[in-house]
């Protein structure tokens, strides 16, 4: 008797099972797969049809076992190796998924979609140059695709090329008007640049073509709390409904003095959580602040005294070997814009994200930082607040960028919002007397109202001053300001936010 197995399946069953498939009975379509596959394990298309089953339902795992078992009886299928590709990014298989793209441009030289997607994972390892050479030669196949000019322009602006990422998301608009992410993304863009007012041009296009766009919602508010005007800000903030949309919410009560709807929200908020949940930084700042400032008891354990949770260290990596001075090198000579901002004085801040960048100097710093990261997590382990924990167990750089003042330089109070721990490494401190050009944290800042005369006596602040070489974390919850200085000598740091990892946004794929 023949082996069942090594026999091809009937033309009818396959007919039903494509039936099912484009059907959208993707249930039906994966249990008749199965079983056909039982019966007659050699045919092509029953692979092929089960792992769209699979992939329909966003059953990634099992469709790259099943798109595998394809691959192995027909291995010169472009499109299977670019599915695959998707389904791996999606099971955070990025070496493997980087791989599969390959394989089908090998396959198919002209497969400008495999670009793309091969472009948007090398960008989400940090790999940014060659993500943007991946972009550009699926441009160069296809000059009309809009996302892909989307998407070189994303990673132009983490490369901190802020002019070339505006002209790319100014062609993906011109070739798709409707692109309302696109036209969002420019304006954070010329935002960054320092265009203010073509910024909210570009936000108000985008939101009259959606006016549900969650960020440019978002960046709407943040534009209008730049412009004072926080009631105008709020419904823009509800709209978004994104990341800390509520604290933002509390922020523009606040920082309005409409203390008792502040209290009110704040308090309703904070009674929907459990204890263990107390993890928003910047619920943390807010609380602490009006606690402070009215003299009640704070009911946000984030961390009850942020200034007991700031970490200095030295990094010997930077005081021993070339390292420093690569560093500098690289942020004298690489070729990166000016992000504007209204704290700065006399000093320029970087674009972009510096940990994405492809200089070995700054990729050997990351890794030292998260080491740091660990170090610090193992410092506190005894302490009894959620900062510790509920510490993530990995993280992310959300931002990194430097930091280079000239004579009376200095930052004004801030804090950084959407981090977990902040920080800056010292690369080069002035020789100044006292505490000019010290690291200054606190729990008071940003020109939030005081309601008491001696405002020192009610938010404690503290100093350091950090050495050539140093590390300090904090607390993102922590106002921090640098001290004017009046020496010759520049003052370079670099900063950086961690915050828990976050999966891969796949919606600009193909």
């Amino acid at each position: 008797m023949a082996n069942s197995n090594l026999a091809q399946a009937k033309p009818k069953d396959v007919q039903q099972l494509i039936g099912l498939l484009n059907s959208g009975q993707l249930q039906q379509a994966e249990s008749l797969a199965k079983n056909l596959i039982g019966k007659h394990s050699n045919t092509f298309i029953l692979h092929h049809i089960l792992s769209l089953a699979l992939d329909g339902q966003q059953k990634f795992s099992e469709s790259v076992v099943s798109y595998k078992n394809a691959l192995k009886l027909q291995p010169n299928m472009p499109d299977l190796w670019f599915n695959i590709g998707i389904a791996q990014t999606h099971v955070q298989q990025l070496d493997n998924a980087i791989g599969s793209y390959q394989k089908a441009i090998q396959l198919k030289p002209d497969f400008f979609e495999a670009y793309g997607n091969l472009g948007t994972v090398l960008q989400a390892q940090g790999k940014l140059i060659a993500a943007i050479e991946s972009y550009q030669k699926g441009l160069k196949i296809n000059p009309q695709d809009a996302r892909a000019y989307f998407n070189l322009g994303t990673a132009l602006r983490d490369n901190g090329e802020l002019n070339d990422a505006i002209k790319s998301y100014q062609k993906s608009i011109a070739l798709f008007p409707n692109y309302t992410d696109a036209h969002n993304n420019l304006g954070e863009t010329l935002r960054d640049s320092g265009d203010m007012n073509a910024a909210v041009k570009s936000y108000q296009a985008a939101l009259g073509l959606n006016p549900n766009h969650a960020q440019a919602n978002y960046n709407m508010a943040e534009f209008l709390v730049l412009a004072k005007q926080y009631a105008q800000a709020i419904p823009y903030f509800e709209a978004s409904q994104l990341e800390d949309w509520k604290e933002k919410c509390l922020y523009c009560l606040y920082k309005a003095e409409d203390f008792d709807a502040f209290k009110t929200r704040r308090d309703a908020l904070i009674a929907s959580l459990p204890a263990n949940q107390h993890c928003s930084p910047f619920l943390a700042t807010l609380s602490t602040h009006y606690s402070l400032n009215f003299a009640k008891p704070d009911p946000y354990q984030f961390c009850a005294n942020g200034l007991d949770f700031v970490y200095h260290q030295s990094l010997p990596e930077l005081t021993n070997g070339t390292l420093l001075a690569e560093l500098l090198h690289d942020i004298n000579t690489a070729d990166i814009a000016e992000r504007k901002q209204g704290r700065l004085t006399n000093g320029q801040q970087s674009a972009g994200n510096l940990f994405k960048r492809n200089e070995r100097s700054f990729q050997t710093l990351a890794t030292l930082i998260k080491q740091q990261f660990l170090a610090y997590k193992q410092h506190f382990a005894d302490a009894d607040c959620a900062l510790i924990q509920t510490f993530p167990d990995e993280l992310e750089f959300t931002s990194s960028w430097y930091v280079k003042m000239q004579q009376g330089g200095h930052l004004n109070a801030h804090i950084h919002e959407i981090g977990w721990i902040s920080g800056a490494v010292y690369l080069a401190m002035p020789q100044t007397n006292g505490l000019e050009g010290a690291f200054e944290f606190g729990t008071h800042g940003d020109d939030y109202p005081i309601k008491h005369a001696q405002k020192e006596a009610v938010f404690p602040i503290a100093q350091i001053m950090p050495n050539v070489g140093d590390i300090v974390l904090f607390p993102s919850s922590l106002f921090h300001r640098t001290i004017p200085f009046n020496s010759m000598d520049n003052r370079i740091c670099i900063a950086f936010d961690l915050k828990p990892s976050s999966k891969i946004n796949l919606s600009n794929n193909y």
